[in-house]
């Protein structure tokens, strides 16, 4: 069996209850190690569930069920991402509860540079569509290659979405539901077009209703894949409210835009800023220097004047091969430069680390290296 068959047979046993799981996995290091050791789990993991225990005894009919799901994925050009493939979101990853695989369908990178959602009411009001149309608009001009996260539903997510393909951003739908099926449907057209500017991801096979708590599960992948999250418009309670606590949880940036005093669906915004839980936002410009990101504007303004090579002071040689090598092929992780240089990891691991202090690289999530200002 292989990995991503075995990663969906252990989905299917432990269907609504991963953290135990997902604690296994990490354990073990893979799902064909845990199901070579289904009989005996305890021995090798005494913290197993019972209920984990008796389904790995049991693992026919979640298998059988997993080769018809692995059977539509590859019909329907589905991408079965495990928690070891690298097209799956490192920052995702970083948190306990993150799904031992998610279905992808869509050309995004999940992994870029600057990945945040934007979440609220589905009720959204002209107000927060405004507030919509010109944050989206404001930031591709700062900076133009952000992936856009929401959740698909009506109002706020919906206008998200189409906000960010209107501004030539790629978004991305998290679902609550399985690829087999669009919620609501009157977001056909839209989904259709992210999956070319964008995409659907969901961690819930076909055949999944679009049951509630169902949509307070996919905000925690909402929030974890994310580095920032902005809530628009949010009445006193309201999912919206959930991805931004769990953003907190997972510490991540959470940002809300304030609204009128007695205005019933800001009272959440309002809220969350009187009590700290969000910065108040008021511009795509103020979140981009909330947020420390390097704008295409400096970036331009830099090369026109020609100090390029003054971003660089004072390199040493490898120093100077880090840069090159970052030039020719930037965000990397510690391993691939090491192959790229010739430096062993402990020498290279250092001069990151003062090549960070001196602002010449940044650390992304998943511990890929950015080169600034290239």
């Amino acid at each position: 069996m292989d990995e991503i068959l075995a990663t969906m047979t252990l989905m299917r046993i432990n269907y609504f209850s991963l953290s135990g799981l997902t604690l296994l996995y990490r354990e073990l290091g893979s799902a064909q190690t845990i199901i070579e050791h289904h009989e005996n789990i305890k021995e090798i993991f005494p913290d197993a569930s019972e209920k984990l225990v008796n389904g790995l005894r049991n693992i026919d009919e979640a298998r059988k069920r997993a080769e018809v799901e692995l059977e539509f994925c590859q019909k329907h050009g589905i991408m079965p991402l495990t928690m070891n493939d690298e097209r799956y979101p490192a920052r995702l990853r970083e948190c306990d509860d993150a799904p031992l695989m998610l279905f992808y369908r869509g050309n995004a990178d999940l992994n870029q540079q600057y990945v945040i959602n934007i979440v609220g009411t589905r009720r959204c009001t002209e107000y927060g569509k405004d507030m919509i149309r010109r944050f989206v608009s404001d930031l591709k001009m700062l900076c133009p290659k952000v992936l856009i996260v929401s959740g698909l539903a009506y109002g706020v997510d919906i206008n998200v979405h189409r906000a960010a393909l209107q501004n030539g951003y790629e978004t991305v739908g998290v679902l609550a539901h399985g690829l087999d099926q669009i919620y609501p449907p009157r977001h056909r057209e839209t989904a259709v077009q992210m999956i070319s500017q964008g995409g659907l991801l969901t961690e819930f096979f076909t055949q999944t209703n679009a049951d509630k708590v169902n949509f307070v599960r996919r905000n925690r992948i909402v929030a974890g894949m994310s580095d920032a999250c902005i809530l628009v418009e949010s009445a006193e309670r309201g999912g919206g409210l959930i991805t931004a606590r769990l953003s907190r949880d997972y510490n991540r940036d959470v940002f809300a835009f304030p609204g009128r005093v007695g205005d019933r669906y800001s009272e959440g915004c309002n809220n969350l800023i009187s009590s700290n839980g969000a910065a108040l936002l008021s511009s795509a410009q103020s979140f981009v220097e909330a947020m420390g990101w390097i704008t295409d504007a400096q970036v331009n303004e830099a090369r026109q004047q020609g100090i390029e090579r003054q971003l660089f002071p004072s390199l040493s040689p490898d120093e100077t091969l880090v840069v090159d090598t970052l030039r020719q092929q930037n965000d990397m992780q510690i391993n691939m430069l090491a192959v790229k240089t010739n430096l062993p990891i402990a020498r290279l691991t250092a001069l990151l680390f003062e090549m960070e202090l001196k602002g010449i690289v940044k650390v992304l999530a998943g511990g890929v290296y950015h080169l600034l200002g290239s």
